[in-house]
């Protein structure tokens, strides 16, 4: 019901009374005709970074990375008292904010013009609701820790941070040697309090690790002033103080943005985070983290309902989507309505081919404010979970204090997976997903609270370090069926096969006498490329052998050199 009455004040709105109501609009276009870029010059609207990105993955540049039209824009500003406030490219579509209904009328007119909707009313107690606000959106309850957990001989000393890192088995990526290291992750939150002056950020401060800042909400450059949540999930990921709090990707790049005003609660502020997420797009970022999430409003024609957490309602879930087709990975927060009457995720953790996380302790225990799942068209959400119940983070103070909500355990998990992916550049950010979803705890059978559970990036390497190794195997076998490498070998060489049908194959070696050497029997699949690993005594003498392939059917020999 309040779906369709949203419906009727984009059609009606015209009225006097009704319009006086609202002050901010979306103008959606309906084509880009006219755009003075082209798809095969990217370089004019993309960084070369995101240019990279697409390539690596194979995804191509199309019309949703062009830019909105120009000269619509500008029809809009000059089509009377109207601000332009930002605008998005991936659906076509600028904000603008007037009180000019006459203005609003002619811009209706327009024959590029698709539809006008409201995405903001005017306020009239602002008090109130910022403090109604701040209860429901982020209920962590903060407290001092009280005891200095023991040390250990780990590449960090993560101090109070210790759980949330080790119940990933993340100590185990920091330990290989990544910490984020050449990555770029964008944090969109509602503002980044004191964080050049902070003590956890020290480090990050030294290196100039923040490349970026931006406030959507203000239209200014400038974070360090405003809400202080977004601090505290950055604490979170980049914080860097030994004994006491140690993030889960310290060393890696950041752009921070601001698109969330704590005063209000309106659709306007997913219109900000898309031109956020657009931003971190054009400059290269790895990863997009967010710990906002939306469902109702201040006016309430605006709110969501459950049916409506579907993936591709909201615009905040169209744009995340649309994110991660561009090659970003996206984390969401799942939402902490789980012991409230709506109960279930928020947007924009419905989005589709992101991870939304949910919240568990230090222990695994699910936190009961974590949002539910499933989403409402059927699909496992949350994804994965992590530690948003007692999570170490930076207060406004600088004290290392213990904080709750599903906002904290997303950042959490996306320092580990930005250090992941950095281990792995070569696969795609959908392949990432894919592998730290296998890695959770029941992802044979995941619920509607974890998900597929908590993620274990000591298996996700693993499992990505045996993929790459098939992968660089598929270059080395070609077109081929079964090759030996390294031919000539000494004590050692291994045999690529893509079966042609499944048996227990034989492996047989010879010498050149046809004196045989040594029997193996493997299990193959037909079609799936295994690589088996040969070794050989040392004993055995320089020459030329024939390695035998029987599969029940055929034989097949091979000449192997001993070097």
């Amino acid at each position: 019901m309040r779906k369709i009455i949203v419906f009727v004040f984009c059609i009606t709105f015209f009225s006097p009374p009704l319009f006086a109501q609202f002050t901010k609009y979306i103008v959606k276009f309906k084509d880009k005709t006219g755009v003075p870029f082209s798809i095969n010059n990217p370089s004019k609207f993309l960084s070369q970074r995101a240019i990279q990105r697409r390539e690596k993955q194979n995804i191509p540049i199309d019309e949703t990375d062009l830019p909105v039209v120009p000269s619509y824009i500008d029809s809009i500003r000059l089509s009377g008292n109207v601000l332009v406030l930002n605008q998005s490219k991936w659906l076509n579509q600028i904000c603008v904010e007037t009180a000019d209904s006459a203005a609003l009328q002619k811009i209706n007119r327009f024959s590029f013009v698709s539809k006008t909707q409201p995405v903001k009313r005017l306020q009239l107690n602002p008090e109130n609701r910022f403090a109604e606000k701040t209860i429901d959106k982020f209920k962590g309850e903060i407290e001092n820790f009280t005891s200095i957990p023991s040390l250990s001989n780990d590449h960090y000393a993560y101090g109070f941070s210790s759980d949330q890192i080790r119940i990933h088995h993340g100590e185990f990526l920091h330990n290989m040697g990544f910490h984020g290291e050449g990555m770029i992750i964008a944090i969109i939150d509602a503002g980044f309090y004191h964080y050049k002056t902070l003590p956890v950020f020290d480090s990050v401060n030294i290196k100039n690790l923040v490349i970026e800042t931006h406030d959507f909400v203000d239209n200014e450059e400038s974070v360090n002033e405003d809400d202080s949540h977004g601090m505290k999930c950055f604490s979170i990921i980049a914080g860097n103080l030994p004994n006491k709090l140690v993030g889960s990707s310290p060393e890696a790049k950041f752009l921070l943005y601001r698109s969330e005003d704590v005063f209000s609660e309106s659709p306007v502020e997913e219109q900000y985070w898309i031109a956020a997420a657009e931003r971190a797009d054009s400059a290269g970022a790895d990863v997009i983290t967010t710990s906002l999430g939306y469902n109702l409003f201040d006016n309430p024609d605006f709110d969501y309902s459950y049916q409506d957490m579907n993936g591709h309602t909201s615009m905040i879930a169209k744009a995340s989507t649309i994110a991660a087709g561009k090659g970003m990975i996206i984390l969401a927060a799942a939402g902490n309505e789980g012991n409230d009457s709506w109960h279930f995720i928020i947007t924009p953790a419905d989005a589709e081919n992101i991870l939304a996380v949910g919240a568990v302790d230090g222990s695994g225990m699910v936190a009961p404010f974590s949002s539910f799942g499933p989403s409402s068209d059927g699909r496992v959400k949350p994804d994965v979970a992590s530690v948003g119940w007692g999570t170490a983070i930076s207060s406004i103070d600088g004290k290392i204090v213990s904080g709750n909500g599903t906002s904290f355990a997303t950042p959490n998990l996306a320092g580990l997976v930005t250090c992941l992916w950095q281990a792995f550049p070569e696969f795609t950010n959908l392949e990432i997903i894919k592998t730290i979803q296998k890695s959770c705890t029941i992802y044979d059978h995941p619920d509607n609270r974890i998900g597929y559970g908590i993620p274990d990036f000591q298996k996700a390497f693993d499992d990505l370090n045996q993929q790459r190794i098939l992968k660089r195997a598929l270059i080395i076998l070609g077109n081929q069926t079964l090759k030996i490498y390294p031919n000539p070998f000494k004590n050692h060489f291994s045999v690529l096969i893509k079966p042609e049908r499944t048996s227990n194959s034989v492996f047989s070696l010879f010498d050149a006498t046809g004196r045989l050497y040594f029997s193996k029997q493997i299990s193959l699949q037909q079609g799936v490329i295994r690589l088996i690993d040969f070794d050989m005594m040392p004993s055995i003498q320089k020459g030329i052998y024939i390695l035998k392939y029987y599969d029940g059917k055929y034989t097949t020999g091979l000449k192997v050199v001993v070097d």
